[in-house]
């Protein structure tokens, strides 16, 4: 599949997701975006009930692979970089760790999502975060000028991974950290999954091997490039939930592969940082 083609699905996929026709991404039955079963895949991915009750409702649409916001230590008046903000629930559990004097930037490239994110900041009132429409492989952000980077499970939807962490190496201060949560894969997934428009929607096809992902941030320029946390992904809810099977539409696959699928697929934390 080509890249623009790639691109295309994933913005017209997380568009109607944004628009209330659910996640792809989480081992959930009802995974549809509706709150209590974001809250419930959240929770299994690492967010308590402080996190999830302190955001503005219709932030969690339950898309993520881990938390990375818990790992990133942030302090008050950093500026914070989120890319691939969806709807605005890590930044806007950044925005309340940074406080008044920093600063919290998502960009997506959907423009529904970024319409819903900016929607929900101002019914909050959200001061210290600002949503930008743009490409996590051309970022519209200024050199040098980010703090830490986070990003929750979507830079494997990317198809150029490695100018995604160039582009997130140019954006950094020296001294900056990229904080990243992630899918990658231990082995090849079988060839139904791995051309599958709904595979990308599920936010499997796009996955990369770990050490190439990797080699990607380290080959952008970061250093102390850490694996933080991994754990197994579930992904054998695909075979046996009628919901999820909807949502997948043409993902087609034997107990199997998905055996197979379930075998090859991690969720990992990664730190990094520019010297």
């Amino acid at each position: 599949m080509k890249d623009k083609d790639v691109k295309k699905i994933v913005k017209e996929g997380y568009g109607r997701i944004a628009k209330g026709g659910g996640s792809c991404c989480g081992p959930m039955k009802q995974c549809c975006g509706q709150d209590s079963a974001a809250k419930k895949i959240s929770k299994n991915i690492g967010y308590n009930e402080k996190e999830m009750s302190s955001v503005p409702e219709g932030a969690n649409l339950g898309l993520g692979c881990g938390n990375p916001v818990a790992l990133a230590a942030l302090k008050e008046g950093d500026t914070v970089l989120d890319l691939g903000s969806g709807a605005g629930f890590d930044a806007f559990l950044a925005a309340k760790k940074v406080g008044d004097k920093g600063k919290v930037i998502g960009v997506d490239m959907t423009p529904e999502m970024i319409a819903r994110a900016k929607a929900n900041a101002r019914k909050a009132n959200y001061d210290n975060v600002e949503f930008r429409l743009g490409d996590i492989e051309d970022l519209p952000v200024d050199n040098g000028s980010i703090d830490i980077i986070i990003s929750n499970c979507v830079i494997n939807l990317a198809p150029d991974k490695r100018k995604v962490f160039k582009e997130a190496f140019r954006v950094l201060r020296t001294g900056g950290r990229l904080m990243v949560s992630d899918l990658v894969l231990t082995k090849e997934l079988p060839e139904a999954v791995k051309n599958s428009v709904a595979g990308y929607l599920g936010c499997l096809s796009g996955a990369i091997d770990e050490e190439k992902y990797l080699d990607a941030v380290r080959m952008a320029g970061f250093r102390d490039v850490k694996v933080i946390e991994e754990t197994a992904f579930p992904v054998d809810y695909m075979a046996n939930d009628p919901t999820a099977q909807a949502l997948m539409g043409d993902l087609k696959v034997t107990q199997k592969e998905i055996k197979e699928v379930a075998s090859s697929v991690l969720s990992i934390k990664v730190s990094a940082i520019k010297k």
